[in-house]
C-alpha cells in the first residue's frame, strides 16, 4: 500500500502529539530533535518493493534498498536466533566507523542495516570508483590504507570479499565505509585485492602513482607479504600527507554542571595553560572520574597528570628517532603508557582498601598528534607526518567534525557494546537492558594486564575539528544534533575555539544537566595559508643529494636510542634471528619499543620527582587530594 502522507514519529516516549511531517527538524509538540534513521535493506529482489511503499507500517521506502524508519523510538523486529550472517556484523562492532550494524529484520527475512554510508537526506555516499579521480593524492593512498587495515578482520570472518566489490566500498570524505558484508564461497587473497586496485591505481595522482603501481604489482604476486605491503603503503601515506601544511589550535574547559556539587571530570588543556608547555597543542585529554567524592575526582586528576609525564617522554624520544616508527609500534607504546597510569590509580585503591563499586577509576579519551619527521613526495624534509593517535577507555568520546559531516570515532566500553561484540545481541535490543550503559572497563578499577584500551591511528589530511568530551555532553546524542551550530562557525573563522568550548558546555548544562561536562576542541588546518610560502621545488641534483643525506641519517640511530639498545634488559627481546629483511626490520623496531617502554616505566618516578621539584605547589595540592595512605609516599613540601 502506497502512503499518501509522509509522517515521522517523535522519539520522546512522553510526547503527547508525536506525529510530525517528514522534513521537520524538531517535534512541534515537545521540541525533541526528530531522528531521521535511513536504513539499508538487503536480502531481497529489488522488483519486490517499490519506492513510496510502506513496509510493516513503519518503513518508508525511499529507493528499493534505502528505507526511512518512521518510528525510530520503537524497537525493531529482532530474531530470537542470530544467524551467522548477523553475527559477522556484531563481531565487527569495534570497526563500526567502517562497517554497518544490524538494526533488525523486516518481512520475509529482509535484513535492515544502520550506520550505513547514507547521508542525512537519504542519499548514498559515493562509491570509491566514482570519487577516485577527484580525490587528492594523499586521500587516494589513505583510502587504500584503510581497506588494507580492514582486510585481516574481515578475512577472519570470511567476509573479505566485501572489499572486492567496488560499488560496495563507499567513501565519506576521508573515511572508507562498506554498504554491507558479503560472504563468499571461495577464499580471498591479497592477490585478488591487488587486482581489484589495479584500475584505481592506473588513475592515481602523479605524486603517488608510480609507488602505488609498484605496491600493487607486489600484491599481485604469489609471494606477496601483507606486512611488507602495509609498511610500504604506510610510508607513502605519511610522505604524501606531509606535503600538506599543518597548523593546530587547542582549547578546553570543564564544568561541574547545575545539579552536581563537585566536578569529577578533568581535562587537558584547561581554560588557562602555560603557552610554553611542550605538549601543546599536540595533546588533548578528557577524563570522567567514577567512585564518588574524593574518588572519581582524584582518579581523573591522577590520570591526566601522570599521562602527561608519559607523553612528554614519548614525544621527546620519537623526535630523536631517525626512522619513521610504524603505527603498531606507537600503539603498543601508548597502550603501555596507559597501563602505567592505570596501575597508579589501582595502587591507590589498594592502599585505601577500596572494594567493589567504591574503587575509584576514570574514563579516558586521549588524542596525540605525533610529529614524526619524513621526506615528502615532493622531496623536502617535513617535520610532521600528520599522524593522529586516539586512545579511549570507558564512554568519553571523540568526534571528527568538518563543514560537511560529524563522525563518531570511538565506541563506548559499556554493557550494550560488550553484548554486541560477543555476538550475543543486536545493539538496539542490548540497549533495553537496565545496565546497558554501565561501564565494562575504566582506568584504575582492575590491574593493568586486564586493561583493553582501543587505540586508533588517523591521518590529518583535511581541515576539521576534533571534539573530545565526557558523557555530560554526548548523552542523548546532543553532539550529533547540534554540531553545525557550534563547529561550522569555528571552521569559518567566525567563532574562537575558547568561545566554542564555552558554548558546548552551556548546551550540555541546558540539555544534560545531570552530570559534569568536559570539552576539548582541537582545530586542525591543512589548507594552505596564503601568507606562508610553500617550500621551493628541488632541482634533480638537490633531490639526489637529499636522498643521500637521508640514507646517511637513517644509518645511525639517535644517541639516546643507541644507549637504550645497549641495555642488558633488552636482550630478551632480540632472540629472533630469522634472516629475512622484514624480520630484521621488525627486530630493530622491537628494540626501539623495548627502549621506549623501559624509559617510560623507569622514568615515571623520575618524572614525578621532577614535577615536585619544578612545581611543588601544584604537586602538593594533588597529594593533599590523594587518600591518606597514599599521601605518605609524597615528598615533603619545599
Amino acid at each position: 500500500m502506497i502512503s499518501t502522507q509522509r509522517i515521522i514519529h517523535c522519539t520522546n516516549p512522553i510526547c503527547t502529539q508525536p506525529i510530525n511531517p517528514v522534513g521537520d527538524s524538531v517535534c512541534a509538540s515537545c521540541q525533541t530533535p526528530i531522528v531521521y534513521r535511513y536504513l539499508w535493506a538487503t536480502g531481497f529482489s529489488e522488483a519486490e518493493i517499490q519506492p513510496g511503499e510502506k513496509v510493516a507500517d513503519r518503513y518508508e521506502v525511499i529507493t528499493p534498498h534505502i528505507w526511512l524508519e518512521t518510528q525510530p523510538g520503537q524497537l525493531p523486529n529482532i530474531p530470537e536466533e542470530l544467524s551467522k550472517e548477523i553475527v559477522s556484523y556484531l563481531r565487527l562492532y569495534q570497526h563500526r566507523l567502517h562497517i554497518p550494524q544490524v538494526y533488525g529484520v523486516a518481512v520475509d527475512g529482509i535484513l535492515l542495516l544502520e550506520n550505513t554510508p547514507i547521508d542525512e537526506t537519504g542519499n548514498l555516499y559515493p562509491a570509491i570508483t566514482d570519487a577516485w579521480e577527484q580525490a587528492k593524492a594523499v586521500r587516494q593512498v589513505y583510502w587504500l590504507w584503510q581497506i588494507l587495515q580492514l582486510w585481516i578482520p574481515l578475512s577472519e570472518l570470511g567476509v573479505a570479499g566485501s572489499l572486492l566489490i567496488p560499488n560496495n566500498v563507499r567513501v565519506q570524505g576521508w573515511c572508507v565505509r562498506l554498504l554491507e558484508l558479503v560472504e563468499t564461497n571461495y577464499g580471498t587473497s591479497l592477490q585478488q585485492l591487488g587486482e581489484c586496485w589495479q584500475p584505481w591505481v592506473a588513475a592515481a595522482k602523479t605524486p603517488v602513482a608510480q609507488q602505488l603501481q609498484q605496491i600493487v604489482q607486489q600484491m599481485c604476486t604469489e609471494e606477496a607479504n601483507l606486512e611488507a605491503i602495509a609498511a610500504q603503503l604506510n610510508t607513502l601515506l605519511l610522505s604524501s600527507a606531509a606535503d600538506l601544511p599543518l597548523t593546530l589550535k587547542v582549547a578546553g574547559g570543564t564544568d561541574t554542571g547545575p545539579q552536581r556539587t563537585q566536578n569529577e571530570d578533568t581535562c587537558y588543556p584547561l581554560d588557562f595553560y602555560d603557552p610554553d608547555d611542550p605538549l601543546l597543542p599536540l595533546v588533548s585529554i578528557v577524563c570522567d572520574g567514577i567512585g564518588g567524592h574524593e574518588g572519581g575526582e582524584v582518579a581523573s586528576l591522577l590520570a591526566v597528570q601522570s599521562l602527561k609525564l608519559q607523553l612528554r617522554a614519548l614525544l621527546k624520544e620519537v623526535k630523536e628517532q631517525a626512522d619513521i616508527l610504524p603505527p603498531d609500534l606507537i600503539q603498543k607504546q601508548l597502550e603501555a603508557s596507559l597501563r602505567i597510569v592505570n596501575n597508579v590509580i589501582f595502587n591507590c585503591n589498594d592502599e585505601q582498601k577500596r572494594e567493589g563499586t567504591q574503587r575509584m577509576g576514570t574514563t579516558l579519551v586521549l588524542a596525540v598528534q605525533l610529529p614524526q619527521s619524513i621526506q615528502t613526495t615532493s622531496h623536502w624534509q617535513s617535520q610532521n607526518a600528520h599522524e593522529l593517535y586516539l586512545a579511549s577507555v570507558g564512554d568519553s568520546r571523540a568526534y571528527w567534525i568538518t563543514r560537511n559531516y560529524c563522525q563518531l570515532l570511538t565506541t563506548d566500553d559499556d554493557v550494550a557494546g560488550r553484548e554486541v561484540r560477543y555476538g550475543r545481541s543486536l545493539y538496539r535490543k542490548a540497549l533495553q537492558r537496565p545496565d546497558a550503559t554501565a561501564l565494562t572497563q575504566a582506568l584504575g578499577t582492575k590491574e593493568g594486564e586486564f586493561l583493553r584500551p582501543v587505540i586508533q591511528r588517523f591521518i590529518l589530511e583535511e581541515d576539521g575539528i576534533l571534539l573530545l568530551c565526557s558523557d555530560g555532553l554526548s548523552d542523548n546524542d546532543w553532539v550529533e544534533h547540534s554540531w553545525r551550530d557550534y563547529a561550522i562557525p569555528v571552521l569559518q573563522g567566525q567563532l574562537s575555539l575558547e568561545d566554542a568550548v564555552r558554548q558546548w558546555i552551556e548546551l550540555a548544562n541546558l540539555k544534560n544537566a545531570h552530570d559534569n561536562t568536559s570539552v576539548v576542541l582541537t582545530h586542525y588546518r591543512v589548507s594552505p595559508d596564503p601568507m606562508v610560502p610553500l617550500p621551493p621545488a628541488l632541482t634533480p641534483v638537490e633531490i639526489i643529494e637529499a636522498e643521500q643525506e637521508q640514507q646517511e641519517e637513517q644509518s645511525e640511530l639517535a644517541a639516546s636510542s643507541q644507549a637504550l639498545l645497549e641495555l642488558d634488559v633488552l636482550e630478551s627481546t632480540t632472540k629472533d634471528t630469522t634472516p629475512t629483511p622484514t624480520k630484521s626490520q621488525g627486530r630493530r623496531k622491537w628494540w626501539v619499543l623495548g627502549g621506549l617502554m623501559a624509559l617510560l616505566v623507569g622514568g615515571t618516578g623520575l618524572g614525578l620527582f621532577t614535577w615536585w621539584r619544578l612545581s611543588p605547589q601544584t604537586f602538593q595540592q594533588l597529594c593533599r587530594r590523594l587518600p591518606q595512605g597514599v599521601q605518605q609516599v609524597c615528598p615533603p613540601q619545599k
